[in-house]
């Protein structure tokens, strides 16, 4: 009898727990729109973002500008879109340097000898200490403002953070029997951090890294809005929100519209984060399903 390979749907379960979750659902679909809306505005916009258009200054949400147009004539939606690219690409640039950074901090804090664990450890306190926003500033003051200071900066500042968090749990899963067991095989550290350590801590480090796109968009709208993230040539929100905010009092739907991209984002990136922690931690799962229970079923009185 042919053996069923029961490995595929497990390995994917939580995603189906994860869209079950309406905190799961609503990151997803956020992220997607976001992803969409970046994608799509690489190839076509509907005006050029830039483009001046004085005889349109300020004009109110209509056709053929769905969002308005700011002080210069310029489409907001366009401006938008173009600015979606931005904040992927500070995001994505970001997760990847924490995810190197973070995780090999975690993993020479983990499995080498003890005063290079104690090293590291003084290390990530020493840096942690130091606010993202702050890092970003002091680079960008010696290097000039621009994307990559910003990519940089949060994904140094969120790798420290990953690699606080990460290193506990490897430490954990060190001592586990399957460990031992590879060990034992003649498996060497690398490749039991691959087959092994990695794996297992991956819930933790997804969860880390999606709240870690959220601060990297919110660094760059911030750092943006200070003059010290993406240059004036370069679309994004927080310069947006910038060069509009000063007009609030009068055309205030102008400014609402960056300002509602970048909270529904980060608020998305939050949601999927906690979507994310409960889908793939079972125990979490099976507690909130058990007070979800509790709170629904209503003992009967007898008189």
């Amino acid at each position: 009898m042919a053996r069923r390979n029961t490995s595929a749907p497990s390995r994917w379960a939580w995603l189906a727990r994860l869209w079950a979750l309406s905190t799961g659902r609503f990151g997803i679909i956020v992220v997607l729109v976001v992803l969409a809306t970046a994608l799509v505005g690489m190839f076509w916009t509907p005006f050029l973002p830039q483009q001046v258009d004085i005889a349109n200054r300020w004009a109110p949400p209509g056709w053929p500008h769905l969002l308005g147009t700011d002080g210069s004539g310029r489409d907001i939606l366009s401006l938008l879109m173009a600015g979606a690219r931005t904040t992927v690409l500070v995001a994505v640039g970001a997760g990847v340097v924490a995810t190197i950074l973070g995780v090999a901090l975690a993993s020479l804090g983990a499995l080498t000898t003890r005063w290079v664990r104690e090293s590291i450890a003084v290390l990530v306190d020493i840096l942690i200490a130091f606010p993202v926003l702050i890092i970003a500033m002091m680079i960008s003051a010696v290097w000039g403002g621009s994307l990559w200071v910003v990519v940089w900066a949060v994904g140094i500042g969120f790798g420290v953070n990953i690699a606080r968090v990460t290193r506990p749990e490897l430490r954990r899963v060190l001592h586990s029997d399957f460990v031992l067991a590879g060990r034992a095989s003649g498996l060497t550290p690398a490749q039991n951090l691959w087959r092994h350590l990695l794996p297992n801590v991956a819930p933790v480090f997804i969860v880390q890294l999606s709240w870690g796109m959220a601060v990297a968009i919110l660094a760059e709208a911030g750092l943006s809005y200070l003059g010290f993230g993406a240059p004036l040539t370069e679309p994004s929100w927080g310069g947006l929100l910038r060069d509009l905010q000063q007009y609030i009092t009068v055309y205030p739907l102008s400014v609402l519209w960056p300002g509602l991209t970048i909270t529904l984002t980060v608020l998305g990136l939050n949601l999927l984060g906690d979507g994310l922690r409960e889908a793939t931690d079972p125990t979490l799962s099976r507690r909130s399903g058990a007070q979800r229970t509790a709170r629904t079923h209503v003992p009967e009185v007898v008189a």
